[in-house]
């Protein structure tokens, strides 16, 4: 039991230092680049703020290189002074060594699970919305050239929304049978009521009488069966400020408006996948670092090093596989989980060669 704790522990702060020197490269990184958006109110404090809220996120979507490189440091640590031939020696078999890291890793991908679910989706929301006050005032433009929703034969965009959820910049289409246009309207604002209508502001229309198309102008007018109070916070929220639960409903939301859906039930699947990449990446980092000769043969250096080149080609293997499932219409689930079953087979081959 007393060498279970220790080996934990010592993965468990291997995590701990690696999340902390990728959180400083990181954090740097992204402050400086953020300065370069620095205006008379989101000056040098505030972009620091925004680095810091945004840190944690950026920290869950390196966790399985975290995973990786820290069980490296922890475990090449421990053979560098002979402590794992020691516990070798002890009958202490490869198999207890699993074991062994299995609790922390479980405890990882849990807390994993939790952080993006209820906390770094909400801290990259706030952080996103102090920017936007600060340096655009309280409307903002909406992500991706706005929002569209239809309900068959009519269109509506909007582009614009306020920190108190006002809609702006609203523009609707109606088309007959024929796909001809029949009406057309833009308002500046609308006011969202509890039955999903919403009365349109300081509204301009062109209706089509008669061949022509004929304009009128209103200072109100009332649409029916459009948006929702509740649905209104999510319209503005980029995909990394969504936590699983958001984006799941988010893509049935989309769906049933004929909307793409790929990119949002890709980052589903993706996060909700993530924590078995994680462990996938912890079996991998004990397959090369937990040989008790290892030590003798490479350095420390050598072995993070080996573990830096393998998590920058599995991001990359990663990235690309994703572009190609989306590109080939692969099937989501599996262009998610395939990463991982990758890592895991190679994790379980080298763990076959362990010299223990």
């Amino acid at each position: 039991m007393i060498l279970q704790r220790y080996i934990g522990l010592s993965v468990a702060r291997g995590w701990l230092l690696v999340m902390l020197v990728l959180g400083a490269i990181f954090g740097l990184i992204s402050f400086t680049q953020e300065l370069d958006h620095a205006g008379q109110h989101y000056n040098a404090l505030a972009v620091a703020r925004y680095t810091l809220l945004t840190l944690p996120n950026q920290l869950v979507n390196l966790a399985p290189v975290v995973a990786l490189l820290g069980s490296i440091v922890a475990l090449s640590s421990l053979d560098r002074y002979n402590e794992l031939t020691i516990v070798s020696c002890t009958g202490f078999s490869p198999s207890q060594l699993l074991t062994t890291l299995a609790l922390p890793t479980l405890l990882f991908m849990a807390g994993l699970w939790a952080c993006m679910e209820y906390i770094t989706p909400q801290l990259q929301q706030s952080a996103g919305q102090e920017r936007q006050r600060l340096r655009h005032g309280s409307f903002g433009w909406l992500p991706d050239g706005g929002v569209w929703s239809t309900d068959g034969q009519s269109y509506i965009h909007l582009t614009i929304m306020s920190e108190d959820n006002v809609p702006g910049g609203i523009s609707l289409f109606e088309f007959d049978e024929s796909n001809q246009l029949i009406r057309a309207l833009r308002a500046r604002t609308a006011i969202v009521e509890n039955d999903r209508t919403w009365i349109f502001q300081a509204v301009r229309e062109k209706v089509l009488i008669d061949g022509q198309l004929q304009t009128r102008s209103y200072d109100a007018l009332k649409i029916a069966n459009l948006w929702s109070r509740d649905e209104l916070p999510t319209l503005t929220l980029p995909v990394e400020s969504m936590n699983l639960s958001l984006l799941y409903k988010y893509s049935e939301y989309r769906a049933t408006n004929g909307q793409p859906i790929e990119e949002y039930m890709h980052a589903f699947w993706q996060r909700l996948l993530m924590p078995l990449t994680v462990c996938a990446m912890v079996l991998l980092g004990a397959a090369i670092s937990g040989n008790i000769t290892a030590g003798r043969d490479r350095s420390l250096g050598i072995s993070i090093g080996i573990g830096a080149v393998i998590g920058i080609l599995f991001y990359l293997g990663a990235q690309i596989m994703f572009s190609l499932g989306q590109l080939l219409q692969w099937n989501i689930p599996l262009v998610a989980v395939l990463p991982a079953l990758i890592t895991l087979a190679v994790g379980l081959l080298l763990l076959r060669r362990l010299r223990w």
